[in-house]
């Protein structure tokens, strides 16, 4: 009975370069996700006066305070709120532009894709511009019409934010469910009497849902995990990811326990929506694509409507970049004070003052985006291919950054590598580290889905031509997945360059980051350099993005 529950347990496992591989990767996600997460959920159950004493103690002070529980239901509220706004704008959007010809669409997903790489806090620093108490809006309805316009800070601020920050991903994961839609079933829906808004809900979708949860529960997960936005235009609006920043550098004394018992209700939180998310989209439609649906002409007031709602949200979302890349030129006084006329004097103070940070942003960027092309991609094959409990393991590994917040994920890897064995707290390694971690699935989904698509004969020949399992994967199999792996490491390279959440938990003075240095500008109010290194990033990620588009030759962003 033993040796054949050994054998289930091993099937498909043999000793070679992939076993290596999956050793090396067990290790290393060992060492940087499945250790730290164990040491919060241990802290989290013990108590700052009684270490080492197993206690409900801290989730005890957590749920019986006002103050701790208002700030998990203004977390779950606007995070909720945002959510079903950018299902609702998204997938309108989506079947708009997929259904029917608008002029310049092209531009239009262009302008949507660079709004939804663009630094998750750039949102709420324009409308603070916009809006705020001095803000640009403000001040002229205050001369002009001596009207006081309702104030952007707290919830109304964050959810105007989140919502036009994150709607692109549902629009993305919706359009490209909406193109495999073949649209013989439209119109044998209309043959039967189903037309306009009817055909719609009946036809198109339920077959989209299961595409639409999945990006709606990716966008839950973003606003549910962002610090910088709340941080910034909340004020005394106070959600879980300020809440554990603050608990960790508290005034009174850092409290790593009562963090970590607060991180693990978000974990928990997290993964219930990431369960709830794969239980209702379990139904899953393939589409034959032999009949895609083409755009058609509109005519009157639906035309109208059409153009006026693409174009008004799409420069809605793009606003904030364009502003803050137009202001960048402008000439401040004492930082952030506009006057007139334009130069490069905000370029120049952002390098005195960030040169470092600018320069750790590219390395650091650039030192984690080939450990992940490296590493994502041998692990994507180890998944895919090799079928045992590791890899499976592996998979589950490798999927968990995506329910772990970044202000979280930070406060582990302090709470791990802090003292003892292996001391990383301060280096430039545990940021690297925290950025490999986070984005590799990315890289790991991208390249997994397109090595489904190749042949493992082409494989089994160069085996069978002599060659071992090593050069057949870097001479064969690898170049076969570039697509899926340029595709993939563009998203990560996006993503991890402005990464705020977890670098502000993990930086020094010496480590910090651009996102880091654009957050302290626009705390101390000096909008010139904050906006002149808004911009540099911005051309980084627009610069990514058009190099991504030259080399897969069409201007789509698979998710």
């Amino acid at each position: 009975m033993f040796k054949k529950d050994s054998s289930d347990f091993l099937k498909g496992y043999r000793i070679d370069f992939w076993s290596f591989i999956t050793l090396i990767s067990l290790i290393f996600f060992g060492m940087f996700l499945i250790y730290p997460v164990s040491r919060l959920v241990i802290n989290a159950f013990q108590t700052k006066d009684a270490v080492g004493v197993f206690s409900f103690g801290n989730f005890v002070k957590f749920f019986s305070r006002a103050y701790y529980r208002s700030a998990m239901l203004n977390s779950i509220k606007v995070t909720f709120v945002a959510t079903i706004l950018t299902i609702v704008i998204g997938v309108t959007l989506a079947y708009i532009t997929t259904n029917f010809k608008i002029k310049g669409v092209k531009a239009i997903n262009i302008m949507i894709i660079i709004s939804m790489f663009s630094p998750p806090f750039i949102g709420a620093y324009f409308w603070i511009l916009m809006l705020g108490r001095a803000g640009v809006i403000t001040t002229f309805f205050k001369n002009v019409f001596g009207v006081t316009l309702p104030t952007i800070y707290g919830f109304n601020g964050i959810l105007l934010v989140f919502t036009l920050k994150l709607f692109p991903f549902i629009y993305m994961y919706t359009k490209g469910a909406l193109k495999k839609v073949d649209k013989a079933l439209g119109e044998a829906a209309e043959s039967l009497g189903d037309h306009g808004l009817r055909k719609v809900l009946k036809v198109s979708l339920p077959l989209v849902t299961p595409t639409v949860l999945a990006g709606a529960a990716i966008v839950f997960l973003r606003a549910f995990a962002d610090y910088g936005t709340p941080r910034l235009i909340g004020e005394g609006y106070t959600v879980m990811p300020v809440l554990v920043y603050n608990e960790w550098l508290s005034e009174t004394g850092s409290n790593a326990y009562f963090a970590s018992a607060i991180a693990f209700i978000m974990i928990f939180l997290a993964i219930v929506v990431f369960i709830l998310q794969m239980h209702f989209s379990r139904k899953n439609y393939n589409m034959s694509m032999l009949n895609p649906p083409e755009p058609k002409k509109l005519n009157g007031a639906g035309n109208l409507f059409a153009h006026i709602f693409v174009y008004f949200v799409t420069i809605l979302s793009v606003l904030p970049t364009v502003y803050i890349t137009i202001i960048s030129f402008k000439n401040f006084t004492g930082g952030s004070i506009m006057v007139e006329g334009f130069s490069f004097n905000n370029y120049v103070l952002a390098w005195a003052k960030a040169k470092d940070s600018i320069l750790n942003t590219f390395k650091f960027g650039i030192i984690a985006i080939v450990i992940i092309v490296l590493l994502g991609t041998m692990f994507a094959y180890v998944t895919v291919r090799k079928k045992n409990f590791f890899s499976r393991f592996l998979d589950a590994c490798i999927q968990l950054p995506y329910v772990i917040p970044g202000t979280i994920f930070g406060l582990m890897l302090l709470i791990s590598y802090n003292t003892g064995f292996l001391v990383l707290s301060g280096s430039a390694a545990l940021i690297i580290i925290s950025y490999v971690i986070r984005r590799m699935p990315y890289t790991v989904r991208s390249s997994a889905a397109i090595l489904k698509q190749i042949n493992p004969n082409i494989e089994e020949a160069s085996l069978s031509l002599g060659y071992s399992s090593m050069p057949t994967f870097f001479k064969v199999t690898m170049p076969a997945m570039i697509p899926g792996i340029v595709s993939g490491a563009i998203l990560s390279w996006i993503t991890l360059i402005q990464e705020l959440s977890s670098t502000l938990m993990l930086y020094t003075s010496k480590t910090s980051t651009m996102s880091i240095a654009i957050f302290q500008e626009v705390n101390r109010s000096a909008y010139g350099t904050a906006s002149a290194l808004s911009t540099i990033l911005t051309i980084t990620m627009v610069t990514s993005l058009l190099l991504f588009f030259k080399l897969t030759g069409n201007a789509d962003l698979d998710m």
